[in-house]
This record gives structure tokens, C-alpha cells and sequence, in this order.
């Protein structure tokens, strides 16, 4: 059962000019008063816990195409949008030039 202490807050660190986006997208899908703050979202337990609201998030992610660099997780009564850590990695060449042996003497 869902902690029922007050609000869940939807941390949004490296997107913050999707805030308003996913405010008015929780509005228009789900019909849920969110509440902008300086790290993303807070919304009223009373109306979602924390695990459907992750489930919203991740629509909304899925919906900006945002999946290949960005995944939702749920940490007490926060829904955080955290982003990968690629590495790079070093190219190889499929098919590599090889030194030409063969001398034209023509």
C-alpha cells in the first residue's frame, strides 16, 4: 500500500522545459491538478499514488520518444526521470583498408 503522507512529486532534473508538457499531459490523460516546483511537478496522494504515477510518466516518455535516453523510477513518494549514462564507444571499421602490396609497374 502506498505511503499517504501528503504529495508525490515527480522530479524532472534535465528536463525542465518539459514540465509544462507533462502538466498539461496528466490533466488532458488522467484528469490530475498538478502543481509546477523547482524540480518538476508535486500532485495530491489523495488523487494517485506514486507506482501509478510512475506508469503516467513513463506513457508520457514513451509518447516523447524519450525512451532511448531517459527511464522512470520510484523512490518513496518520488517518481524521478533519470537520464541513461551512455559511454562511448570506440568505432570499428568493418572493413578495414588494408596497405596495397602489389606494385604496378606498367
Amino acid at each position: 500500500m502506498p505511503f499517504k503522507n501528503g504529495s508525490v512529486k515527480v522530479d524532472m532534473a534535465d528536463l525542465e522545459s518539459l514540465k509544462e508538457n507533462l502538466a498539461s499531459y496528466l490533466l488532458k490523460h488522467f484528469k490530475l491538478n498538478s502543481s509546477l516546483i523547482q524540480q518538476g511537478l508535486e500532485l495530491n496522494n489523495d488523487d494517485v499514488c506514486s507506482h501509478e504515477l510512475a506508469r503516467m510518466v513513463n506513457k508520457f516518455v514513451y509518447s516523447k520518444k524519450l525512451n532511448s535516453t531517459h527511464w522512470v523510477a520510484v523512490a518513496n513518494n518520488v517518481v524521478k526521470i533519470n537520464r541513461f549514462s551512455h559511454q562511448n564507444k570506440a568505432k570499428k571499421n568493418k572493413k578495414p583498408v588494408t596497405a596495397s602490396t602489389i606494385r604496378h609497374g606498367w
